[in-house]
């Protein structure tokens, strides 16, 4: 089976790659967003044509939070119209799309656990964009498969983790958010399960959500992250009032994920077992 990876040079393309190597029947193509650029439908249609896959990750996504709210623009070109574009050449292709979301799709007002046919409420533009991708791929393609995740990091690309950790280098002391709660989700546990997806054959299409095990908060990761790397800092707890930000982040983004689970056989790591020192 060939396996098309769009946003290939992206923290969840660069996971792939690392354990593409565990799954032998798979035949993996990476495309970054020079060669496979999701805004351009004519760009997608030849890369397609050249290699026929089977499958599309599309791990090409617009998720600066922040800056989204004053890009709105380039924002919906990738995250909207970029999935209706893959949609579309999937189609023509006959082929899946498993494309990546997000716990942003949800206000955050809940207090238990998000499950997929919770309403969504996006409260920036970034959440919203990512929902009304999902919404193309639903109205274009049956044959797809989206799926939810929080708070990711790895050893790959930015993220908190490593901000954390570079923060820690430079100062003695650090306030972080300690009044979101979600699940800390390693990059490299949702690319293991997105190809687990692609290999079990089942076209139990739809909407999934993933992500590792449990619950905490920024603080709370931030504490875990320096325990595990042993960094010594003064790591205070801070309310969201004392950090504000352009976008509106959830209070509360843990996902619920037994349908995920039940459906594909999948063993999900507690967060804490799957923060790895990082070097």
């Amino acid at each position: 089976m060939v396996v098309l990876v769009t946003g290939a040079s992206g923290q969840l393309g660069q996971c792939i790659k690392h354990i593409a190597h565990k799954y032998e029947n798979l035949t993996f193509y990476y495309a970054d967003s020079k060669e496979a650029d999701v805004t351009d439908k004519v760009s997608l249609e030849s890369v397609f044509a050249k290699i026929k896959p089977d499958c599309c990750i599309n791990a090409a996504a617009y998720t600066a939070v922040d800056k989204a709210e004053s890009d709105k623009e380039n924002a919906f070109a990738i995250n909207v119209a970029g999935a209706k574009n893959l949609a579309e050449v999937c189609v023509a292709n006959k082929a899946t799309l498993v494309h990546i979301s997000t716990d942003f799709v949800f206000d955050g007002e809940k207090t238990t656990p998000y499950t997929e046919e919770d309403i969504t409420n996006p409260q920036g533009v970034y959440g919203l964009t990512k929902r009304q991708g999902e919404e193309e791929i639903e109205k274009i393609l049956p044959e797809h498969f989206i799926i939810r995740t929080s708070w990711l990091y790895s050893q790959f690309a930015n993220n908190f983790m490593k901000t954390m950790l570079r923060l820690a280098s430079e100062r003695d002391s650090l306030g972080v958010i300690d009044d979101q709660k979600g699940t800390p989700t390693n990059a490299v546990d949702l690319a293991d399960a997105v190809l687990k997806i692609i290999v079990s054959g089942k076209k139990a299409y739809g909407i999934y959500n993933y992500s590792n095990e449990g619950e905490t908060s920024w603080y709370g990761f931030a504490k875990e992250i320096f325990k595990v790397n042993k960094v010594d800092i003064d790591l205070k707890p801070i309310p969201t009032t004392a950090y504000p930000t352009p976008a509106k982040r959830p209070k509360y983004s843990v996902l619920d994920k037994k349908k995920i689970k039940s459906t594909f056989d999948l063993q999900i790591n507690n967060w804490q077992d799957s923060l790895q020192p990082y070097n």
